[in-house]
């Protein structure tokens, strides 16, 4: 790489694609290079390192989405003896073109404008690029996954001036184009379990009284008040199952075991705000508690145990590695709480009260990116204002 770099500088054949070797250089190594005079802090601990440690914490969903999409498949199609290698392997194989597909499209769209404005690749579409194929459902075509992230990349970071200028959250942008653009796919019987082979794997006819309904999709048209939810296979499923997550769902949404384990690495590591996340479960908790002090046959999302509201749906991954997202979330430690509350209790506020809308956590997460900014303004104009009080007291 050293011997090569002269030729990407000003002046060498390939300059015009210094910011193509700088960011395979940046990727590869930890860059040698550091401040030389000032109160500047000497770490190794770059955006590079941050961003990988988020993709670590994310491997644990990404492997149990891998068994569980083969589970849920063999599961639909009556073969649910199939064992475990193999629905690994099936999921293996249905996840991975949608991470290529995700990784080329946004990677290849921050090459290219980093390459027109003359500056470094960022490495934040490491974390968003892996985000993407573990909250949209297995079914999705591969060319609406990719139609959905380049309008993310291009509109909801690029324009804004790349990354850690965005106000949106990129994945969960992703994820609200398909929604509002190709809502067939992203909803109904079979959206969220792979029904057909994949290279050959996995083919056979659908057992009689199928659904691929999620657990919240079951709730949504729920009649009565009494809640039975059931499997692919038609089995019932319960809280436990939802913990582990041996349910249906976007691949990275099911296993609350999993998220906690990412949760637990980001906040061991330092990389995510222990505030959001706790005041985003301590909201969602109390407002599934209100809900559930009030049930009702009209909103059969009412009558889910506020615990299970937690485990259903992808409040959970959006609490622990959507709302954590220290570009686009609140930057105070007061705002941080008030950001985090008001995302739990909003996310279970749509669940239960919108029948149409199901999910309602990337919503959620998504109108308070937009109100971060309002929040950390209110608190440093309230800390100003006390300050100011001591003085005159004084």
């Amino acid at each position: 790489m050293d011997q090569l770099k002269p030729h990407f500088k000003p002046g060498g054949k390939l300059a015009k694609l210094e910011s193509v070797y700088d960011g395979m250089e940046s990727f590869l190594f930890t860059p040698n290079d550091t401040s030389k005079s000032g109160t500047h802090i000497h770490d190794g601990n770059d955006l590079k390192r941050t961003m990988i440690i988020v993709v670590v914490a994310l491997l644990p969903c990404l492997l149990y989405a891998m068994y569980n999409i083969g589970l849920q498949h063999y599961l639909a199609i009556g073969q649910g003896d199939a064992g475990v290698l193999t629905m690994f392997l099936f999921g293996l194989l249905a996840l991975l073109p949608v991470i290529v597909v995700s990784y080329g499209v946004g990677l290849g769209i921050e090459f290219v404008s980093a390459q027109i404005h003359h500056k470094e690749i960022q490495e934040g579409f490491l974390v968003t690029g892996m985000l993407i194929p573990l909250i949209v459902p297995i079914n999705t075509p591969l060319w609406m996954t990719a139609i959905a992230t380049a309008f993310a990349v291009i509109f909801a970071k690029e324009v804004f001036g790349g990354t850690g200028m965005n106000i949106f959250n990129v994945a969960l942008i992703t994820r609200a184009v398909l929604f509002f653009s190709y809502p067939s796919k992203m909803s109904g019987d079979a959206a969220f379990v792979k029904t057909d082979s994949v290279f050959g794997m996995g083919d056979g006819k659908l057992i009689d009284g199928f659904t691929g309904a999620t657990p919240l999709g079951q709730v949504a048209t729920n009649v009565g008040d009494t809640l039975s939810l059931t499997g692919v296979d038609s089995t019932p499923i319960g809280l436990c199952d939802a913990f582990i997550g041996n349910i249906a769902g976007s691949p990275g949404e099911t296993s609350m075991v999993c998220i906690l384990i990412g949760a637990l690495i980001l906040l061991v590591t330092g990389v995510a705000s222990w505030r959001v996340m706790l005041s985003a479960f301590a909201g969602g908790l109390a407002m599934g508690a209100l809900a559930h002090a009030f049930p009702s046959a009209t909103y059969p999302a009412s009558l889910i145990d506020p615990v299970a509201q937690l485990c259903y749906g992808g409040f959970a991954f959006a609490a622990v590695f959507m709302a954590t997202d220290p570009v686009t979330g609140a930057r105070t430690n007061a705002g941080q709480y008030i950001y985090g509350f008001l995302i739990g209790v909003i996310a279970i506020l749509i669940r239960v009260y919108n029948s149409g809308y199901p999910e309602g956590a990337m919503l959620a997460v998504l109108l308070m990116n937009a109100f971060a900014p309002l929040i950390d303004h209110c608190v440093v104009s309230f800390n100003i204002k006390r300050r100011l009080g001591r003085t005159k007291t004084k």
